[in-house]
């Protein structure tokens, strides 16, 4: 299936549907997915937004809210709706996807939406609203199937078709005892291959991977991706089962994280959405621009101090441009590994200094190559095999700064305790530019200048 973009022509169709009856508007409706609505609520009015949740069937409008992004705000469209169609779509929805729309709201907001719902539904949603919106708890779905130890197989069986009711998949029945304690899963076709007097006790597997509730978001990604499960159990403190988190909650932490880490690492803070407005884009990068500003007056100085090569050899300055540029290249490649590497895993002394090591080869061999390059070109542009020797000296140095910059920065500031997504970037910039110019003129005045 292609994703979907949203182009011209739908959002004119949309629109053109809603200046009609409700008659047409279903018509048209009834052509897309429930996450293509969701897309196109994005370029809509509220008012308009509302028309068309109540004309969809609950399923949908529920499987709508579900899909839309966090900030475009489905508990603001939840809570003007009617209250009728409003609880019908709650219920509709799973617990995880109703308490992520319901945390967005006001306190007593909250509260009117979940006296207006089933008891049930109120108290697993309630309970779901408790925990940090970035852990297992936060994450989990409190509808799962469990099984008593001590059943056989067909009161298991009772109990699966009585618990999938609700359900729109699963792929794991969790097994428990009579406190809810969690000891393993067993699978539907070992129930179904089962003779009929055996007890669950006798088929089970015990020793499943969970996580405790309090567990960061992202542990739960590893995890889940390392077993490559489709659902993970979630526990509290005594092993009793409160829950499950499902792939498809993992895959949205995933993109959420590294759309996070890819902005730390621009220097952009993740306070600001990507469509959010101006005044926050500012306010979010414009203290990195000024920093970044300061570390550029140290370049500036750098040059300052060799005012007379730039004189006698102006040639080098140009030349001077490159090396630094590149220098700047290569450290964000090694900035860019090394972070994906610390986020994927915590490196060890042993591995930090493999790829510390790992980044100063790399460094050597790529400044080696592109040095010889430039100082090929100055031999034949400039007619100079001295400033040729120059180039090739300063690329290399430089590259061998970019990758020990990159590697060593993030390590440095990981062990500090610093994010290293975010502050990286403007460190290695100012190390990269400050070795390039001053490799670059410090070599040209004691190997070309004093030659002249």
């Amino acid at each position: 299936m292609q994703s979907f973009e949203i182009d011209k022509t739908d959002l004119l169709r949309i629109k053109t549907a809603l200046e009609g009856d409700d008659a047409e508007l279903e018509i048209v409706l009834k052509e897309y997915h429930a996450s293509e609505i969701a897309i196109l609520f994005e370029r809509l009015e509220q008012e308009d937004k509302e028309r068309i949740i109540n004309i969809l069937p609950t399923d949908i409008a529920s499987d709508v809210f579900a899909e839309m992004d966090e900030e475009h705000r489905p508990g603001e469209l939840l809570i003007t709706l009617d209250p009728e169609k409003r609880s019908e779509i709650i219920e509709e929805l799973d617990y995880d996807d109703a308490t992520d729309i319901i945390s967005q709201l006001e306190e007593h907001e909250q509260q009117e939406i979940l006296e207006d719902i089933d008891e049930e539904d109120a108290s697993s949603i309630r309970a779901l609203l408790s925990y940090d919106e970035y852990t297992a708890g936060g994450l989990m779905n409190s509808d799962l199937i469990c099984v008593n130890i001590n059943s056989d197989k067909k009161e298991a069986l009772d109990e699966i078709i009585r618990q999938s009711e609700e359900m729109e998949e699963f792929n794991t029945i969790y097994v428990v005892d009579g406190d809810s304690i969690l000891k393993g899963i067993v699978s539907i076709k070992n129930i179904i291959k089962a003779h009929a007097d055996v007890k669950i006790r006798d088929i089970y597997q015990d020793e499943p991977v969970f996580v405790k509730a309090d567990l960061y978001q992202e542990e739960v990604a590893k995890l889940i991706s390392q077993y490559n499960l489709t659902a993970i159990p979630v526990v509290d403190d005594n092993m009793k089962l409160l829950g499950r988190i499902t792939v498809d909650d993992i895959i949205d932490v995933m993109e959420q994280e590294s759309t996070e880490d890819i902005l730390k690492i621009s220097g952009v803070s993740e306070d600001e959405e990507l469509s959010g407005n101006w005044q926050e884009a500012v306010k979010s990068r414009l203290p990195w621009l000024i920093i970044n500003l300061g570390t550029g007056f140290l370049g500036a100085a750098v040059i300052r101090q060799f005012d007379d090569v730039q004189k006698a050899i102006p040639a080098v300055v140009a030349y001077m441009t490159i090396i630094s540029g590149m220098g700047g290249n290569a450290a964000t490649q090694a900035l860019a590994v090394t972070v994906r590497r610390i986020s994927l895993s915590d490196l060890n002394d042993q591995q930090a200094y493999r790829t510390v090591l790992k980044e100063f080869s790399v460094g050597l061999i790529n400044g080696a190559a592109n040095g010889f390059i430039v100082g090929m070109f100055a031999v034949f542009y400039d007619g100079s095999p001295m400033m040729g020797l120059v180039l090739f000296l300063a690329m290399t140095g430089n590259l061998i700064v970019a990758g020990l910059s990159g590697a060593g920065i993030p390590l440095i500031l990981k062990r500090v305790g610093i994010d290293p997504a975010v502050a990286s970037s403007i460190i290695i910039t100012t190390f990269t530019d400050c070795a390039g110019f001053f490799l670059s003129l410090w070599l040209a005045t004691n190997l070309l200048l004093h030659h002249h």
